[in-house]
């Protein structure tokens, strides 16, 4: 090929970047790729260039020659610092109309304002998702791109090309202007925190109420997996349960310490919810179980001295699963209307105008919350755009009733027990509080009122209201 006749150039060669490039290249679209480290350049050339379009680069202006105008440069960088760094070292060697696609994990705040900066100086600037880990990332990802719709369809043959593929449609669609990209890919993380944590918590009843081993378990989630709860983090799960450590021969899953890490994504979307109003309590409770997970030292000084009852369950075990079965499905449909909910406050926010039913399609596959009842959620927001909560869509709503009854069940059980269910609970109240009439917030705000002179609205009559709670009459 000619030095400049790359159809497109990537910049960061850690795993999702190296398996992008392959994937593009994969395609039939020469690309070109660059890395700071540039003895990763040269090994990524030697190792996949003899039988793919790639080409190398061992400095940003030799990478920028290589590329047909207007340049069309993916940033597979840390998220932070990191992308402006790259920006700022990139730009000079740009012209007005490139495009730069920042496809890291970047706080959409930051994408609307390196849109901003990249417009004002003639360049156009979209802010990608990109969901399913390295696998994904080479056979077929998730993309959820946002900035200027004119600029994704310059780019929109290759990343339809690359993206996973479902019955109906592509895993790739324009999402909205500017940050909205990121904000999509920061809410399906959001969501599976709470995917995660629900799974991890209805195997903790299962193990500490019935003592299933990991091969119990394993059948289990096998056998869930064929049904309402089909996905790929029930389908891992059920993996993970089958493996077994090569050193001791125990289940591998026995042997890792009960503390689990982050990225901040989570984080991020809690504080969206608070910023923008939005209750989230499954996924905020997820969150939060992280960080519990991480007080290892002070849990085990407490296990020692703080009493609980006998965690063993009396009764059936096949009851007890089947309500842990459908605690998880409702919990996670409550989940799921968080994030949905927190997507429509943001596109209300920041103008946006989100399809739901596109962004559903676009979970469907690649991604790590992909699963069967996605296409439900599609077709609810296909039916009624301006659903006020995926709850009271009528899949949803009935699946809810049916669930009721045992979701309760395996709530109560893990209370009665002293099993740690935040997630559980959480859903349950989140579903209990959205179905009540009449919450106790009036006290709440008779107590604003009394102490701060907040005001009140009544129930009678329209208006602001203030009562003299110092009067004596």
């Amino acid at each position: 090929m000619t030095s400049n006749n790359y159809d497109i150039g990537l910049i960061g060669l850690a795993v999702m970047g190296e398996n992008l490039a392959r994937n593009i290249a994969g395609k039939g679209f020469a690309i070109a790729v660059y890395n700071r480290t540039v003895d990763r350049v040269f090994e990524f050339v030697n190792k996949h260039g003899s039988g793919l379009p790639v080409g190398g680069a061992a400095s940003v202006a030799e990478f920028t020659a290589m590329l047909t105008k207007p340049r069309k440069i993916m940033l597979m960088v840390k998220a932070g610092q990191p992308v402006d760094d790259m920006l700022q070292e990139l730009l000079p060697h740009l012209e007005p109309g490139d495009i730069i696609i920042d496809g890291g994990n970047s706080y959409f705040e930051d994408t609307r304002r390196r849109c901003r900066e990249c417009t004002e100086k003639g360049f156009h600037f979209i802010g990608m998702g990109v969901s399913g880990g390295e696998e994904g990332a080479l056979k077929g990802p998730s993309l959820m791109p946002g900035g200027e719709e004119r600029d994704y369809k310059q780019i929109e043959p290759i990343l339809i090309s690359i993206a996973a593929k479902v019955p109906g449609g592509v895993c790739c669609q324009y999402v909205g202007p500017d940050g909205s990209g990121h904000y999509v890919k920061m809410v399906h993380n959001g969501i599976e925190y709470g995917d995660m944590q629900l799974i991890s918590e209805a195997y903790h009843l299962m193990r500490e109420a019935l003592g299933l081993s990991a091969d119990d378990l394993q059948q289990v989630f096998t056998g869930w997996n064929q049904g309402v709860l089909e996905s790929f983090l029930i389908e891992i799960t059920a993996d993970i349960f089958a493996r077994k450590d090569t050193e001791t021969g125990k289940p591998i899953v026995d042997m890792i310490v009960d503390q689990a890490g982050q990225k901040g994504t989570g984080k991020w979307t809690i504080q969206s919810a608070l910023d923008l109003g939005v209750p989230a309590p499954t996924i905020t409770q997820a969150v939060f179980a992280r960080y519990m997970s991480a007080y290892k030292k002070e849990r085990l000084a407490a296990a020692g001295i703080l009493p609980g009852p006998d965690r063993r369950y009396a009764g059936s075990k096949g009851e007890l699963i089947k309500a842990i079965h459908d605690a998880l499905y409702a919990s996670k449909i409550c989940s799921y209307a968080q994030g949905f909910d927190l997507l429509a406050a943001a596109s209300k926010a920041y103008h946006w105008n989100l399809n739901y039913g596109d962004i559903a399609l676009l979970w469907r596959g690649g991604c790590i919350i992909r699963a069967r009842f996605l296409a439900k959620i599609e077709e609810s927001f296909r039916d009624n755009r301006d659903l006020p909560n995926l709850m009271v869509a009528p899949f949803f709503r009935q699946a809810l009733s049916a669930a009721q009854a045992n979701w309760r069940l395996a709530v109560k059980t893990g209370k009665e027990l002293g099993i740690p269910t935040p997630a559980f609970s959480a859903s349950l109240d989140y579903y209990d509080s959205y179905r009540t009439a009449l919450l106790p917030a009036n006290l709440l705000q008779a107590q604003r009122d009394y102490f701060g002179a907040h005001t009140y609205e009544r129930l009678d009559k329209p208006g602001v209201f203030h009562f003299d709670w110092f009067s004596k009459s």
